[in-house]
C-alpha cells in the first residue's frame, strides 16, 4: 500500500488563529483525505511551537508561567481543529518530553561532526518572527517579513556552518525539480540568500531561558527554528526507542509552509537534515497569505476574521471551500465578505445544491424515486457529456498532482455548471410529456451518475456536504463512494433516493451577511 506523509508547520501560539492559519491546516487535511480516497496509507502530524522569547514575553504580559501559556494556546488550537474537523493523526507541542530530548541529542550531534560551533552574536533580531537579519536584509530598517521593529543584539552564542553545506544544498535544488512548489520561490532563495553568500545561522540564545536546554552548556537556549523544525522527526520517534513511525513514514512527501517561513523550510531544514544523512522531504509547497483589501490582517486596523466565527454561522464545508477555491498557491488571496457571500450563494447554492435539488426532485416526480438502471447505449448528447466528465476528472486529477488546489476546484465546478447545462438541454420535463420513457431513463441515470462523481471529487475538501449528497442520491456501496470508482458509469443499479430533497446550502441575503460579517471583523 502506498503510504502519504503530509505536515503543516506547528503553530506559533500567540493568539487565536485567523483563516490565514486555517487555510494552511485545511489544505494539509484535505490533501490526507485525498490519497485516503485513493486507498492509500495517510498520516498527517500538525502542532505547537512553544519555546522562545515571544512566548515567555506574553506569559509575563499574562502572569502566567510560560508552560501555563503554552497548554492554554495548545488547547485552544486543538478544540479549533476538532471544530474545523481536522483529521490529523498526531499533535506534536515542542515542550513535549520526546520532542525536548531528542532535540538535545541533534544538537549534540552538529557539535560533535563540527558543524556547530561557538562565537559571539551582533545583529540584528525580530522577536516576533523569531529571526535574525543582517543590516542589507532589513526594509527601512525593519523586519523584511512581518514589517516590526528589529532590535541589536549581542550576546555569546552557538554557529550553524551553512556555508559547509551551501553548494550541495544548491545542486540538490537542481537535481529535484519537485522540491520546490511553485518554482518560483526555489529563484527567491537562490538570489536572495544563497548567491549573495549564505550567512551562518546563530541557534542558541543566552538572553532568556524559555526553551531547550543545550545539554552541554546549559546556559545556552536552542534557537527556536532548529528545535521547531525538527518536530517533523520527533514526531515520527525518529532518536528514540520506537521508531517504527519514522521508518514507515519518512521522507515526508508533503511538507506545507506560508511564504513568511519559506526560508526556513527552504534553507535551513534541508541543511539540517543533510548534516544528519537523512533524506529530504520529496516537495515543499509554500502558499502565499490571506489578506484583505487593506493589506494583511491586523487587530488594529479591525481587519481579522477568525475561521470559528465564520463555521459557527455559515457551516464548515463553505469555510472549508472559499480557503481552498479563493488562494492560488503563487499570490495572495483577498477575503472580503462580499467574496464569501458571493462564493456560498453562486458557488454552493445556484450551482451545487440547485443541481442536487432539480435531480432528487425529477428522480421523484417521473420514477417514484428510483434511478434508472443505464442503457448501455447512450445517445449523442449523453456520450458528450460521459466524455466530458472524464475529462474533467482527468483535469482535476492533474492539478491535484502539482499541488494547484484552487484550479483543481475550478474542474470540479465546470462539470458542475456542466451538469446543470445538461438539464437545460435535454429538457426531462419535455421528455416526460412526450412519453420518451428510454430518454428520460437515460437523462436521470446521469445526472445521478454525475452527482455521484462530484460528490467523490469534494469529498477531500467538503466531507460533510458529499456525504450528505451520497445519502439523498441513495448511494451505499462502498465501492460506489470510492476515488477507483470515478471513471466508471454502469455501476449504479438499484438505486433509490430520498423522498424529498433537502437543500444542502440555503441561499443568504447578501446585504445582511456582509454586514454581519463587517461587525464580526470589528469585533
Amino acid at each position: 500500500m502506498n503510504k502519504f506523509y503530509v505536515t503543516t508547520p506547528i503553530y506559533y501560539p500567540s493568539g487565536k488563529f485567523h483563516i490565514g492559519t486555517a487555510y494552511t491546516t485545511v489544505l494539509a487535511d484535505s490533501m490526507k483525505r485525498l490519497h485516503l480516497l485513493k486507498g492509500e496509507d495517510a498520516y498527517m502530524l500538525t502542532g505547537t511551537d512553544e519555546h522562545g522569547q515571544k512566548i515567555e514575553e506574553k506569559a509575563k504580559e499574562q502572569g502566567k508561567t510560560p508552560q501555563e501559556y503554552v497548554d492554554g494556546m495548545a488547547a485552544y488550537a486543538k478544540d479549533l481543529w476538532a471544530k474545523m474537523k481536522i483529521d490529523y493523526d498526531d499533535f506534536i507541542r515542542t515542550t513535549d518530553e520526546r520532542h525536548v530530548k531528542v532535540v538535545q541529542k541533534i544538537f549534540d550531534r552538529f557539535m560533535e561532526q563540527g558543524d556547530i560551533y561557538k562565537g559571539e552574536y551582533e545583529g540584528w533580531y525580530c522577536v516576533p518572527c523569531e529571526s535574525y537579519f543582517t543590516e542589507t536584509q532589513l526594509v527601512d530598517g525593519k523586519c523584511p517579513d512581518c514589517g516590526r521593529e528589529v532590535k541589536l543584539m549581542k550576546e555569546e552564542a552557538y554557529f550553524f556552518n551553512m556555508k559547509k553545506y551551501a553548494d550541495r544544498l544548491l545542486k540538490y535544488y537542481e537535481e529535484h525539480p519537485d522540491f520546490i512548489k511553485p518554482e518560483f520561490r526555489k529563484n527567491e532563495m537562490i538570489n536572495n540568500f544563497i548567491k549573495p553568500g549564505l550567512e551562518d545561522l546563530c541557534v542558541t540564545r543566552t538572553t532568556f531561558d524559555w526553551g531547550i536546554k543545550v545539554l552541554k552548556d546549559p546556559k545556552h537556549v536552542i534557537y527556536v527554528w532548529v528545535d521547531a523544525l525538527t518536530n517533523y522527526l520527533t514526531a515520527l520517534g525518529y532518536g528514540s526507542d520506537d521508531d517504527s513511525l519514522f521508518k514507515k513514514y519518512w521522507p515526508a512527501d508533503l511538507q506545507i509552509v506560508g511564504k513568511d517561513i519559506a526560508r526556513f523550510h527552504l534553507i535551513y531544514w534541508p541543511i539540517f537534515l543533510m548534516a544528519l544523512d537523512l533524506p529530504l522531504p520529496k516537495t515543499i509547497l509554500v502558499h502565499n497569505w490571506v489578506t484583505m483589501k487593506d493589506g494583511k490582517m491586523s487587530k488594529s486596523k479591525g481587519n481579522v476574521i477568525y475561521p470559528d466565527d465564520l463555521v459557527e454561522k455559515y457551516g464548515l464545508d463553505s469555510v472549508r471551500y472559499f480557503l481552498l477555491r479563493e488562494m492560488p498557491v503563487t499570490q495572495d488571496a483577498i477575503f472580503s465578505p462580499e467574496s464569501f457571500v458571493e462564493r456560498y450563494n453562486f458557488d454552493l447554492c445556484n450551482d451545487l445544491s440547485n443541481l442536487l435539488n432539480r435531480t432528487v426532485s425529477m428522480v421523484n416526480k417521473y420514477f417514484e424515486g428510483n434511478v434508472p438502471s443505464y442503457n448501455g447505449t447512450p445517445n449523442d448528447v449523453d456520450k458528450e457529456l460521459e466524455e466530458f466528465c472524464v475529462q474533467q476528472i482527468d483535469a482535476f486529477e492533474k492539478k491535484m498532482e502539482n499541488y494547484e488546489i484552487a484550479n483543481a476546484l475550478q474542474e470540479i465546478w465546470t462539470l458542475i455548471s456542466r451538469t446543470n447545462k445538461y438539464i437545460d438541454e435535454t429538457m426531462p420535463w419535455s421528455l416526460a410529456k412526450e412519453d420518451n420513457k428510454e430518454k428520460l431513463e437515460s437523462v436521470m441515470y446521469h445526472l445521478i451518475e454525475n452527482l455521484r462523481k462530484i460528490a467523490i471529487l469534494i469529498k477531500p475538501f467538503m466531507n460533510d456536504t458529499a456525504d450528505n449528497i451520497l445519502r439523498q442520491i441513495g448511494i451505499k456501496d462502498k465501492e460506489l463512494k470510492t476515488g477507483d470508482s470515478l471513471k466508471q458509469y454502469d455501476g449504479l443499479k438499484d438505486i433509490k433516493v430520498i423522498e424529498k430533497g433537502e437543500p444542502i446550502f440555503m441561499r443568504l441575503n447578501p446585504e445582511e451577511e456582509v454586514e454581519y460579517i463587517k461587525n464580526l471583523m470589528k469585533k
